[in-house]
């Protein structure tokens, strides 16, 4: 597992329940599922915060102090 890859550990975001999954970087991820299974949930609410959380991250510490605090997916 590359250090770059996106680790998602305990997901529990509406339906999902302690999901866990490693995603690559610069690569097409396709996630498919019934209704009401957690992928919109998986793509918008877990992916997304991380990603958010990732660049806020790469911030200064100046540049930080302007953004709101955000929970950790």
């Amino acid at each position: 597992m590359p250090a770059s890859d996106l680790v998602i550990r305990g997901a529990r975001e509406h339906n999902l329940r302690d999901v866990d999954l490693t995603l690559p970087r610069n690569k097409l991820i396709v996630m498919t599922g019934v209704s009401g299974s957690g992928k919109s949930s998986l793509a918008f609410d877990t992916v997304y915060a991380e990603g958010q959380r990732r660049y806020v991250e790469s911030l200064s510490t100046y540049a930080r102090q302007f953004l709101g605090q955000m929970p950790k997916p």
